[in-house]
């Protein structure tokens, strides 16, 4: 089958048809996805009833696949999917919804916050692709913001100010904002500050993008409340509906979106039905800047 991609949203986004993602894809098919991935930043797959194992097949397509210790307060006797994969389903090992009080609920509530998925590690992600198991009826949309246009649509003062900074990330300061403190030492080690650049080009298209994201804390020189307020400006232009693709899911949609060009969030949904959703996340292959020596 030959690979087509349709834009769906007026800025960005595409859906792809003419790959079966049950089955191994060409070298011209992934060829195909990653140019559309390059220029769409997502890509949606209809009825892709896979597996895991199928999944993750698929996306070693694009590279390795990041390891995701460290991106979670699970513990290891709580998980509920095999390694390489992430749950970001609201569901405990047995399968049933987590409490509302649960340490891993209220852990998760940071995904409804706009973010870039490990932009908390030294090398952050390049590709994550979610796959829609069991999906909300109502509520629970993936949103995406084009970080390419929200940096180009900056006045150019502002781009000034942009380029060159350096900004530290974290669980600790997402997870913070929304009231989350309660870590144990070993998890405020574990999600010790990182830098990244807040401005990213692109290594195939040359386009310049913002890098943003709620793990944010501060600007490397910069007071911490000046940073935070100068983030939350920049943060609200890039996600002016413009420039946002609201997923609307279907049961068996996959969904790939490039972490260097956008971010992302999920919408509030019932918890207390199932949400199955399962994703396997493109390791990247270099830091952004470089990481202090403390």
């Amino acid at each position: 089958m030959t690979v087509s991609i349709r834009q769906i949203h007026p800025v960005f986004a595409g859906e792809v048809s003419g790959a079966d993602l049950t089955k191994p894809l060409s070298p011209q098919q992934v060829a195909a996805i990653e140019a559309g991935m390059d220029r769409y930043a997502v890509l949606v797959f209809r009825d892709q009833k896979i597996d895991d194992d199928q999944q993750m097949a698929f996306t070693v397509n694009f590279g390795a696949i990041e390891n995701a210790q460290g991106g979670n307060i699970t513990k290891a006797h709580e998980f509920r999917l095999k390694q390489g994969m992430v749950d970001v389903s609201n569901l405990d090992k047995d399968g049933k919804p987590l409490a509302r009080d649960d340490r891993r609920r209220m852990f998760n509530l940071g995904n409804r916050l706009w973010h870039s998925d490990s932009s908390f590690r030294a090398i952050p992600a390049k590709y994550s692709l979610l796959s829609g198991r069991i999906v909300a009826k109502e509520g629970g949309d993936t949103e995406f913001a084009d970080m390419r246009v929200a940096y180009d649509t900056l006045d150019e003062a502002t781009r000034k100010i942009c380029d060159g900074l350096i900004c530290e990330h974290s669980l600790i300061y997402s997870r913070g904002s929304m009231g989350f403190d309660q870590l144990s030492e070993d998890e405020t080690k574990m999600f010790k500050p990182v830098r990244q650049s807040l401005v990213r080009t692109h290594p195939v298209t040359g386009r310049r993008s913002l890098y943003l994201s709620s793990h944010i804390g501060t600007i490397v020189g910069w007071p911490m409340p000046e940073a935070r307020d100068f983030i939350r400006d920049l943060v609200e232009h890039a996600a002016q509906r413009p420039y946002v693709y609201a997923h609307k899911w279907r049961t068996c949609d996959l969904v790939i979106w490039d972490n260097r060009q956008t971010m992302h969030r999920v919408r509030r949904f019932d918890e207390s039905v199932p949400r199955d959703m399962r994703r396997t996340t493109v390791a990247g292959d270099a830091p952004t800047t470089q990481q202090a020596a403390a």
